[in-house]
């Protein structure tokens, strides 16, 4: 039975690119990717379960070979681009006391509008 995901806009124009430039939909891309990326988790040329222990900080990075460590990589980027629960607390808490909240593209301290807070 079909399901539904949602993917970023990057994410799709990526599957949607790939899918013109070999001919496939994008389901069928999503799938291809799917299971190479299946493959490269159970294939002997790396240990999945070493790049997951680097992610959750029980196992260093310099143990991870060039492999392992790509791929480490892709997942602490994706990561770090998330902000924890802790972390949106303490902004909460910034902008509802109209502290800093941020730095703008000047490397400004920007303050949370009033409009912002709760």
């Amino acid at each position: 039975m079909p399901q539904s995901v949602k993917l970023s806009d990057e994410i799709m124009a990526l599957v949607r690119h790939e899918a013109d430039i070999h001919s496939r939909s994008v389901a069928g891309q999503i799938t291809h990717w799917l299971k190479i990326g299946r493959a490269i988790e159970h294939s002997g040329s790396f240990d999945h379960a070493k790049i997951t222990a680097a992610l959750e900080g029980a196992r260093d990075t310099t143990e991870l070979s060039s492999e392992e460590e790509a791929f480490w990589l892709d997942g602490f980027v994706t990561q770090m681009a998330q902000p924890s629960d802790s972390e949106q607390a303490f902004f909460a808490k910034r902008r509802k006391l109209g502290q800093g909240v941020g730095l703008d593209a000047g490397g400004n301290l920007c303050f949370a509008k009033n409009d912002d807070v709760a």
